[in-house]
Parts: structure tokens; sequence; C-alpha cells
């Protein structure tokens, strides 16, 4: 494969919590680093947890597979040898790469039969700004988001065990998308490394299948794509079906939905032989694992020869294309679709390598345009899959933006991106009516505005006199509905505000459904539905509802509604444009989406549980000259916060400072800290804080910065202050 609060809390109500937590929890907090912790003082009629530091410039090193060497970002790792591989064992520092959570249950399940769409990620060598785990401020990076047409996404490199970034693994599994790493040999360092783990017996092999196992399991991600592309001797490529064979049953029993893909280079014989398809030479590695991934450089007869080799496995079959056009294929770059219609045409899943051309090898600052087109070409060949689980929330944001926004409020100027910070995307593209009618619908990615994140979703149509509304499909769904629901709608109308604008829901009949599954329903059981507006809310979910109804700050509107069915499955949302009343001329229209929240009301209800047990570790300090020539020092502050929570209930965990202008005296209560400021998003249990500017302290007197933890819930509602986590740091100058 080429490269290419501030209450009192009880000692009895602290008690009923440690009662009430779960193992997992339990576990979360033996994970905690061995390393020095800041001197800790707890007072009893405080809810944060008050750590002492006498500043000290000689830090304990930090590991650098971990850490960038010069600022201490946590960055994701990929490990180069045999050696390495069998050597690691996880360890707190390996927290920060964990992904949040599995796939979101999706429509059909990836064990359907349906042809798939794998979409492996081959870039410059891999681990560019995707690999800082707490984001960058990278002005114009590689964004992915056609993520409704992918199935499986790969995240190659040329390093013997590429573990995909946290960010594309978090992205991914919030579309329902399972994510799988690369285990790569090459050249003659590849042979050495085969004949060192394949030749022998099986402990050998079953040892790096074991790690390999253990490394999906432990960072969330869901297998591996194997890529042997060097010759083996015959012992060797003896044992690669066992190796095979082991790796798929361990990975299924400990990953569920796992996944390990073979790739065409080594034939039985142990030459490297590419094939460009599945055929007797290369079947004994198909048969031995979950699928094959062919060479580029295939022409039709391949597809047709293949038939009779996958048999009933048509889908396990994914056959490759170089959207680079490297080689003898029959489309890439902007043809890729001529591949596509082959593929399709003959059953078999698609592997699209390197897609990332549109990026590499085009305008930067056309990268959205060629991005939409490259994608829209292939849709007629791209089946769409649907979430199928609640709440469904999304903001729109792409992982990444000029500026930072909370509900309307602008946080942060400055170019920014977060992978894991990529909220749901949907359906792109330009929507037409049927039949002869000139009514047009597209959609587009908007840096240029933001409700709540970095992004919004750029809604353009037009409404022609023969027609009364324009709609256009955002997201599909299957999602048996809950008693009651609730959804909200925030968005902005640019230029005439007369188009009337509201949700609608396809819903059918669920009472095929069944455990395990859902079954499939005809277009005959579908009916769209108008919900009605949610006008007085009740008391409890005021929170989330506040401000329905209301015209917010920067023009946004939101508007909320309640829907009552029973024995239906809500299967997809649309938003509608309706012409002003008495208008009989054609409407232009632009509208903005912030925000789109799909809710279980008693969801809504239940109470969340709290940040606890903040801590601070990994403390360095380093000067900080004034940005006035003889103007007084300043500090930098690097530290590590830990925390517990259930990260099943949680979107993400905005992390903030408020920094005390001056320290308190020794043995004085805390000064009265600032407004909090946003540090940054985290999405595990932890997160570095960067060389933080704080004032040194006075003598005699202590400085003093509190971190708190907010946690943002998958409902999509400010959480009160009282409930976040908080520590406060009071540090002291060294006397000698």
């Amino acid at each position: 494969m080429e490269a290419a609060g501030t209450g009192t809390r009880t000692a009895a109500r602290r008690q009923e919590r440690r009662l009430q937590a779960p193992a997992t929890l339990e576990k979360q907090r033996d994970r905690r680093p061995r390393g020095r912790l800041a001197r800790r003082r707890i007072e009893e009629d405080q809810e944060e947890a008050v750590f002492r530091e006498v500043v000290s410039f000689t830090p304990d090193p930090l590991p650098v597979r971990y850490y960038e060497k010069d600022t201490t970002r946590p960055i994701s790792f990929y490990l180069s040898s045999l050696e390495e591989l069998l050597a690691w064992t996880p360890d707190a520092e390996d927290g920060f790469n964990v992904a949040l959570g599995p796939p979101e249950c999706r429509q059909p399940p990836l064990s359907s039969r349906r042809p798939r769409t794998l979409m492996c990620h081959d870039m410059m060598g891999g681990y560019l700004d995707d690999k800082f785990i707490q984001g960058s401020a990278t002005q114009t990076p590689y964004s992915f988001y056609h993520w409704q047409y992918i199935d499986i996404f790969v995240y190659f490199s040329h390093h013997t065990v590429t573990i995909p970034p946290v960010g594309w693994t978090n992205a991914a599994h919030r579309h329902g998308v399972c994510v799988l790493g690369t285990f790569i040999t090459e050249w003659k360092d590849g042979e050495r490394l085969c004949e060192a783990f394949l030749a022998g017996d099986e402990r050998s092999y079953r040892a790096v299948a074991d790690q390999l196992v253990l490394i999906a399991q432990f960072f969330r991600f869901d297998g591996w794509l194997i890529n042997i592309e060097n010759s083996l001797s015959l012992a060797a490529v003896g044992n690669v079906p066992h190796f095979l064979r082991y790796l798929t049953s361990q990975l299924h029993q400990q990953v569920p939905g796992g996944l390990v893909l073979w790739y065409d280079s080594v034939v039985s014989s142990g030459q490297l032989k590419w094939q460009d398809e599945l055929n007797e030479q290369n079947r004994v590695f198909f048969d031995s694992c979950d699928g094959f991934f062919t060479n580029y450089n295939w022409r039709e007869e391949h597809l047709e020869r293949m038939l009779g080799q996958a048999g009933e496995r048509l889908a396990d079959v994914y056959v490759g294309v170089d959207v680079f056009a490297r080689g003898n294929v029959v489309g890439g770059r902007f043809d890729t679709n001529k591949s596509l219609e082959l593929i399709r045409k003959h059953g078999f899943s698609a592997a699209l390598f390197a897609p990332g051309w549109v990026y590499e090898c085009l305008e930067k600052g056309d990268f959205f345009q060629n991005q939409d087109k490259f994608w829209s070409l292939l849709e007629r060949y791209l089946p769409t899959h649907s979430i199928c689980s609640l709440p469904f929330v999304t903001s729109f944001c792409l992982g990444m933006g000029t500026r930072r926004v909370c509900y309307g409020q602008e946080e942060a100027v400055g170019p920014w991106y977060h992978p894991s910070a990529q909220e749901i995307q949907p359906l792109f593209g330009e929507h037409r009516l049927e039949g002869d009618g000139r009514g047009w619908v597209k959609t587009h990615c908007c840096l240029e505005d933001a409700w709540n994140g970095g992004s919004s979703l750029l809604i353009r149509g037009l409404i022609p006199p023969e027609v009364g509304t324009v709609a256009v499909r955002l997201f599909s769904l299957q999602v048996p509905v809950p008693p009651k629901i609730f959804l909200s709608l925030v968005y902005k109308l640019e230029g005439p505000l007369a188009v009337g604008v509201a949700l609608e829901l396809t819903t059918g009949d669920a009472g095929s459904c069944h455990v395990g599954g859902i079954s499939a329903l005809s277009a005959e059981t579908s009916s769209r539905r108008s919900p009605r507006p949610l006008r007085v809310p009740p008391t409890k979910l005021a929170k989330w509802v506040g401000r329905c109804g209301q015209q917010l700050s920067g023009g946004w509107v939101q508007r909320c509604y309640e829907v009552n069915l029973r024995g239906c499955l809500l299967q997809d949302l649309f938003v509608n444009f309706s012409r002003p009343p008495g208008s009989q001329k054609e409407e232009n229209f632009i509208c903005r989406l912030g925000e789109l929240q799909v809710v279980d009301a008693n969801s809504l209800l239940t109470p969340l549980p709290q940040v606890q047990a903040v801590t601070v570790s990994h403390v360095r300090w380093q000067p900080a000259a004034s940005e006035q020539e003889g103007g007084p020092a300043g500090l930098r502050l690097s530290c590590t916060l830990h925390w517990a929570y259930l990260l099943p209930r949680v979107r993400c965990f905005r992390i903030h400072c408020c920094r005390g202008s001056e320290g308190g005296s020794p043995g004085s209560g805390p000064s009265e800290p600032g407004m909090p400021r946003l540090l940054g998003l985290a999405f595990v249990n932890q997160y570095r804080i960067v060389d933080l500017a704080v004032a040194v302290a006075e003598p005699g007197r202590d400085g003093r910065v509190e971190f708190l933890v907010e946690p943002v819930p998958k409902e999509g509602f400010l959480v009160p202050r009282a409930e976040w986590g908080r520590a406060a740091m009071l540090y002291s100058m060294s006397r000698t």
C-alpha cells in the first residue's frame, strides 16, 4: 500500500456518593498518575481540594512518547517496532488517548450484508495536526465531515503499529462509524520482524495478537488492517492464517463489533505479489479474518472473477480505489465515481484510499468546495446509515473554527482545530424538488458564524411560486420513539425574515421491531408530522428549554417542540421552509442552523452526577518575561488535572480557570477568584494545562489559581456551577 459551587457538602452526602460509585468509576480513580502530586490540603468546609506548591523550575520529566517535548502537550503516538509493541502496557499517560466510548448504535448494523464503504486516511505520513489530543491553533486543517456515507474508517501510516489519534476515533464513533488502526511491515526490516513472530511456534504470534487486541480494547477503537508488504518464508507464511484467526477471534471476544481486515499483498507462497483481486493465491487469508482489501490496479474482469471467490461474502471484499489515481486504475481524483460504479455494479464493498487528495493536491482556500464536489460525485454509490439512539444533539460544529462560541456568546478569537469536538454532521449536497419544479435547497459548512462551537450549517434555497414549501432532509434516524420527546432548533435567517422555518420528522410504524434489531420498513408505513411548539415548559425542564421561543443574542432564534407518539419509529429529520402568507413570488432564503436536539423527556428528569475528586499532578513551572520591558516577570504553569465522572453521561468537559489577582496570606482564606476563563475541552477524565500565565506570588503571600471542570451532558444544556468539579492551587516562591 503506497503512502499517499459554592455550598457546604455534609459528610453524610459525601458518604452517599461514595457508596453509589460504580466499579468503573473506581477503576478510573485507580488509573491516576503514580508520579508526584502537588502537596494537598483539603478544607472540610469547602467543595474543592486545595493543593500547595512551592515554585520550582526543575520539574520531573514527562515521557516523550505521550507529550510534546517543548510544551508538554499530550499527543497521540504510534509504535515503531515489535519490541515496543510487546513491551507496551496500559499506563496513566495513555489515558489521554482513550476514546470517549464505542460507536453509536446504527442501522443497518455493520454486520449486515449491504455493501460497505471504507475510508482509508493516509496523509503525509500521518500524525500531523491531528496528533494533538487537546487540539491546536491550526489555521487550515484537513477536516472530514461526510460521515453518513462511511462505514469503516482506517487510520494509515507507515509506522509498524498505527494507533488512530483519538480525535478521529471520537468523531467517527459519534457517527456510528468503526475505526481501525494499521499493523504494517515493509522492506527488509519487515521481513525480519515477521520472521521474529511468525516463523516460530504459536506463542510468538499469539503474543503479538494479544497485544494488538489489548491496544484496541484499551484505546476503544475497533480493530486492525493487517498489511504485510514484504516477502515471507514458508514457515512464516504458513502461520499467517493461524495468526489472523487467533487475532480475529480474540478481538471479537474483547471488542464488540471488532474487525480484522487483510490487505492484498503477500500470497500463500510467501511472495510479495499484489493480485488486485481475491483469488486462490490469497483466499486463505480472506477465510481467516473479517474482510479483504484489494490492491488498486483492477479492471472489471477482476471483479467478475471475484464473484465466485467471495460467494456469500461479497460485502467482505473491499475493492481498493486509490483516489490519487496512481498506477493503472479505472478512476480516481474527480473520476473516482467511475470506479465506484463498477464496484457497486458487482455488489462489492469499496475502500477509498487517501480521499484527502482534495486537501493535499488542490488549493487549500477551495478545500470545502472541492471536498463537497468530490463526495457529491460519489453520492449515488454511497448508501447512508442511520443513528438509532437518543439523545440526538448536534451544533454542526466541524471541530474547528476561527473563534469559539458558547450558546451565542463569543469565548475566544483565533483559529482552533480539535477533531474530538466535531459534532454529528448532516447529509450535505443539493436537493431539488421532484418533477419540473424549480425549488432547491443546498447545505454547506459555515465557519463564518456559530451558535455553539466553531461553525454552523448554512442552508440556501429557493421556493418557486407554484409551491408553498421546500424541505431538506438533514438526518436519517431509526429510533423507537419513547412516550414523549422534546425537539429544539436554533436558527438564524439572513435578509428577509418572513420565510417560515420549522422542524419536520418522519415516523413509521414500529410494530415490526424485535429484540436485537429493527426490521426494514416500507415507504408506505411512513408519515410526515409537524410537531406542535412547546410554549410553557415543565418546571424541571426549564434549564433545557429556558430560551425556547426567544430572540437570542446574535440574531439566533430557538424553537422547541413536544412530540407524543406511541408505537412509532422516528425515521428522518427535515427542516421545512415556507413562503410568507400572501406571497406569490419566488422566495430566496439563507438560513443558518446552530443546533438541533432530539431528547427523551424522561432523560431530562434524571439527576446528573457531580464531577468528583479533582486532583492536580505533573506540575511544571517556567519563568515568563513581561511583554513590556522592565515590567514585572510572570510565571507559566503546566499541570495535569484528573477527576472522576461517568463518561457515558457526557458529551465533553469544558475546563476553566480562575486566577486570583493576588494570593492570600499564609494561614488566611483564599482570595476571591476572578471570572472563569475557558482553557479547552476534554473528552476523558483528565486534561493537561499548558503554559497558563499566572502572576508571581509576592513575598509572604500565596498566589492562587482555581481550576473548574464543567460537564456537558449529552442532552445539551448548561450544568449549574455548583455541580462542576473544583480544585485550587496555592503557590509560593522558593525562599532560596
